[in-house]
């Protein structure tokens, strides 16, 4: 079932979902929509220039957060039923839109299409354009086959190192997904990152690391270490990021298709 449009949700916990919505903002070149929810955890970052949006902050009261995404389609119930037959399960049943489960434990959502096409574009020399998934080495097999098989008009393809697997959407679609295989020895994000099973973290790709990670820290950001081509933050609610050395326009590394 085709996807028309995806959201990368940031999720933070409640006491500091105003740190996060401030930061993200501010990192993302965009403004806060309407806060929306029974407690007003839900806050859309819109840009300018006429794009749409493709970013949103959410508070959670349980956990310290992550990220997940939210897939806008034209038949929610149609998505949901393919999603379930390749094995996902239902976590939560809303009017209209539905939360699910990956086979491995990570969330995502089905929300309706609302006519979103325009991608917003690279500000500052940086763009948030994947979720990367933490997957156990157990069940990762299982979870590249789900998200190929459900995601079936995307390219789905090894990444840059033995850990990793890209789902790229086809062109127009703001975020892509990376999964990566938890239990490697070879210095992985994971390992970098105190990443654990059925977490989640944004990644962004930037023209130039070191630039965007200073302006990062002007903001309230902190580093936490360095990889192969990518740098772990920490922002100002807490969460874990990546800053990768992947191009902001195609998202592919340098000299390379795939991350």
């Amino acid at each position: 079932m085709s996807i028309r449009w995806t959201y990368a949700f940031v999720d933070r916990p409640v006491a500091s979902f105003a740190r996060a919505h401030a930061f993200w903002t501010a990192v993302t070149d965009t403004r806060l929509s309407g806060f929306r929810g029974d407690q007003g955890e839900f806050v859309t970052l819109l840009p300018g220039s006429g794009a749409d949006a493709c970013v949103k902050v959410q508070g959670v009261d349980s956990g310290s957060g992550g990220a997940h995404l939210d897939f806008a389609v034209d038949d929610v119930a149609g998505f949901v039923g393919s999603a379930l037959q390749r094995g996902a399960g239902i976590a939560a049943e809303h009017e209209g839109w539905a939360v699910l489960r990956s086979p491995a434990g990570q969330f995502f959502c089905a929300v309706p299409w609302h006519g979103e096409s325009l991608r917003p574009p690279v500000v500052h020399g940086s763009r948030l354009d994947q979720v990367c998934v933490d997957v156990p080495l157990s069940l990762y097999e299982a979870e590249v086959g789900f998200w190929s098989d459900l995601l079936a008009d995307w390219t789905s393809a090894p990444g840059s190192r033995p850990e990793f697997h890209v789902l790229r959407p086809p062109a127009g679609l703001p975020v892509r997904i990376l999964l990566q295989r938890l239990g490697e020895k070879r210095g992985g994000k994971e390992r970098l990152g105190e990443q654990r099973a059925n977490s989640a973290h944004l990644d962004l790709a930037c023209a130039d690391i070191a630039a965007t990670r200073a302006r990062h820290e002007e903001l309230g950001a902190a580093f936490v270490a360095q990889g192969a081509h990518w740098t772990v933050m920490r922002d100002p609610a807490g969460g874990v990021y990546c800053l990768t050395g992947r191009d902001p326009e195609t998202g592919g590394l340098p000299g390379a298709s795939a991350s």
